[in-house]
């Protein structure tokens, strides 16, 4: 089964029906051809967004999906924060946040290059290690 590699954008998307993503991640997740990855650091972006803008059970659904296993979540460690620190200082003029930094960290050790992203302004412009360039879905 291919993996893919989840954003925090999607995560906030499927939960939030007016989401201008909404109808598209949900269509491309019912098709349930992937296995989806999340990073560890997407989660707390997520849970911050989804209970600012829509609510605490937003927030709560999120969580018992990954209990449910409807992702996997992926650990990061003293290796992929290092990494991220040097993607964060490569694209500083574009302002590269830890969250995104890491996605690019973990696809590199996962050899992972498709990424479920609503960011297409900055994982359009990364490239990273393992491939030419990421293919964004959906």
């Amino acid at each position: 089964m291919d993996t893919i590699l989840v954003d925090t954008g999607i995560l906030y998307a499927i939960a939030d029906c007016d989401d201008a993503w909404h109808e598209r991640v949900k269509t491309f997740l019912e098709s349930g051809a992937s296995r989806l990855l999340v990073p560890v650091s997407v989660i707390p972006e997520a849970c911050y967004l989804l209970n600012t803008y829509i609510g605490a059970e937003a927030e709560k659904s999120l969580l018992e999906g990954f209990i449910r296993e409807e992702m996997h979540l992926e650990p990061i460690g003293t290796a992929e924060i290092r990494r991220a620190l040097q993607v964060m200082e490569r694209y500083a003029d574009a302002n590269i946040g830890f969250v995104d930094a890491s996605i690019v960290a973990v696809a590199e050790r996962r050899k992972v290059k498709r990424l479920l992203t609503t960011d297409r302004r900055h994982f359009s412009m990364i490239r990273p290690k393992h491939c030419a360039s990421f293919e964004l879905l959906p």
